[in-house]
């Protein structure tokens, strides 16, 4: 069965560009002008990933992916014309997996798509043995973690970041290494993505983030995950 693309953008000349090169390349599409129309479409038919873009007449594009998390972990990759740092880190903050800025390559755009594809598809991370420390426990085989006794939501790139830290716990893995293992070979420079999610990681799991002893960051180089 082909992987379904739900387009969500008000420009209708960008989605049927983005019809035409998804459908060529063996997706279904299915494509809306606005915000509304996309939380109705990803909660009555889910698809199997979302190209999203920012500036939708009805809905702020980051309030439509911020709604859209609070209900699924489908694959968000963000097309937008906005190039500043600010909008990128708070579309990522907010669970985008990738951001693509308009004017866009087909080829690497549809490269981007694939990657974030295959990382929904859900990789095995049973074989990756438990971390417990004194501030939280993480259970790869289950999906489950807690801080003290709470238990704590963590996204499908959340569960990868720390996945790959975990395999090579008390080691500094490279941002390079780290950015590829997580979202794909065609990954190394994004280094903004890492600092997102290394954040993120550190406020539903620390017991103080402003003072993280486990995730913690080598500056220039890359991460380390601590073990008590």
């Amino acid at each position: 069965m082909s992987q379904r693309v739900l387009v969500v953008d008000d420009d209708p000349t960008i989605r049927r560009t983005l019809r035409i090169n998804l459908r060529a390349r063996g997706y279904d599409v299915e494509e809306v002008g606005t915000g509304a129309d996309a939380l109705s479409t990803v909660e009555d038919a889910p698809p199997d990933l979302v190209v999203l873009d920012l500036g939708l007449p009805d809905l702020e594009g980051v309030e439509v992916l911020r709604r859209i998390r609070l209900r699924s972990s489908v694959p968000v990759v963000v097309l937008s014309a906005r190039h500043q740092s600010d909008d990128k880190v708070e579309a990522l903050d907010e669970g985008a997996d990738d951001y693509v800025t308009k004017p866009f390559g087909m080829d690497e755009l549809m490269a981007r798509v694939r990657s974030a594809l295959r990382r929904g598809g859900g990789e095995s991370l049973a074989g990756i043995a438990p971390v417990v420390t004194t501030s939280f426990s993480v259970d790869f085989a289950t999906l489950e973690a807690s801080r003290g006794n709470e238990p704590v939501h963590l996204t499908p790139t959340e569960w990868r970041l720390l996945a790959e830290l975990a395999r090579h716990r008390g080691t500094v893995v490279t941002q390079v290494d780290l950015l590829r293992a997580v979202w794909g070979p065609g990954y190394g420079r994004e280094s903004n993505y890492l600092r997102v999610y290394g954040n993120q990681l550190r406020r539903k799991l620390e017991t103080d983030p402003s003072r993280p002893r486990h995730v913690i960051t080598e500056p220039g180089i890359g991460y380390r995950l601590v073990v008590d």
